[in-house]
């Protein structure tokens, strides 16, 4: 098995919080405040963190990318998505 090989299992490894951890602040600051929240949606993120929406939308990528983040469409408004925290 190469390095790179060992790299990639251990990356797969990963799950829950050690996945958070290799994240930047903004994402560990956001999935924190989805820890205490039940569900937000973007813009309430943005409120409670006091992040630019931009950093928000990142911060929400990169939890989506390690998957401790899932979202689904409001149902009161359907062109927003409402943000939760799947780790516990």
């Amino acid at each position: 098995m190469s390095a790179s090989d060992a790299l990639a299992e251990t990356d797969k490894a990963e799950t829950g919080w050690e996945a958070v951890a290799d994240l930047p602040p903004s994402a560990k600051l956001v999935a924190k405040v989805l820890e205490y929240n039940d569900s937000l949606t973007q813009s309430q993120l943005a409120e409670e963190t006091l992040l630019p929406p931009r950093t928000v939308r990142y911060a929400l990528t990169r939890l989506e990318d390690v998957g401790v983040v899932g979202s689904r469409f409001s149902f009161s408004d359907a062109r927003k998505r409402i943000y939760t925290l799947t780790i516990e």
